[in-house]
């Protein structure tokens, strides 16, 4: 009998022991301050926003994440605050058992950028991106009219551009005319290209290629000022 009561009371001991020691981890879990955090940036586009930028981002209460105590901590917020930045594309942090933060991030990739009265790129999703302070895309310059509203027509043609090889090498400004129709300049020329609209694309782009090889082969680039593939079946080039 004496026996069996000693057991109780040990594992009575035993129970109360191991719920303070929960209670105090537990506790100072809660009460644990965060870490600076660790930033990954993800992909090939890492230039347009930095380390400090992101850190910048990460606030709560009007203040820097590190040092916060871990349990004020809201992790969709701080995801949504990263989101909201226009250079981002996508992010995901993470806090581990000990208040290590941690923020990956992917920046939106520019393909084109509008030259107009305005200035700011488009990306590679037909989203508008605004120009950065720390690097500035090598891509080509969109002039002409241009409604920030209505960016298809030319985000398609610089999408073809951006996915084609040939013309991510030599294409450097497109213009969309008041009528939506596209022309194009290529590297190291001066004449202007004019597509016309982007029905049977393809075909215009390949018979572009054809005109393109040919000529400088023959070494007659330099004698035309217009090259036009508004007719899908043949390419009108104006002398000069």
């Amino acid at each position: 009998m004496l026996k069996n009561n000693y057991n109780n009371i040990k594992i009575t001991g035993l129970v109360v022991l191991v719920g303070f020691l929960f209670a105090f981890s537990n506790q100072r879990n809660k009460t644990r301050k965060v870490s600076e955090p660790n930033i990954t940036f993800l992909g090939e586009n890492k230039l347009f926003i930095t380390d400090a930028n992101v850190s910048k981002l990460l606030i709560v209460n009007q203040e820097p994440v590190s040092e916060q105590p871990k349990e004020i901590i809201d992790l969709n917020k701080l995801e949504s605050a990263l989101k909201s930045n226009p250079m981002i594309k996508q992010a995901e942090v993470f806090m581990s058992v000990n208040g290590a933060l941690s923020a990956e991030i992917e920046q939106k990739k520019p393909i084109a950028r509008v030259h107009t009265t305005a200035s700011y790129y488009i990306d590679d999703e037909g989203g508008v991106m605004p120009l950065s302070h720390n690097y500035a895309a090598r891509v080509p310059l969109i002039t002409g009219n241009i409604n920030k509203n209505k960016l298809e027509t030319v985000f398609k043609f610089a999408k073809t551009v951006d996915e084609d090889e040939f013309l991510k090498k030599h294409v450097i400004e497109i213009r969309q005319n008041d009528d939506n129709t596209i022309d194009f300049k290529v590297r190291k020329s001066d004449f202007i290209v004019h597509v016309g609209t982007l029905k049977q694309l393809d075909k215009k782009i390949n018979n572009f290629k054809a005109f393109y090889q040919k000529a400088l082969k023959d070494q007659v680039l330099e004698n035309y000022n217009l090259v036009n593939l508004k007719f899908d079946k043949q390419v009108i080039c104006t002398k000069k």
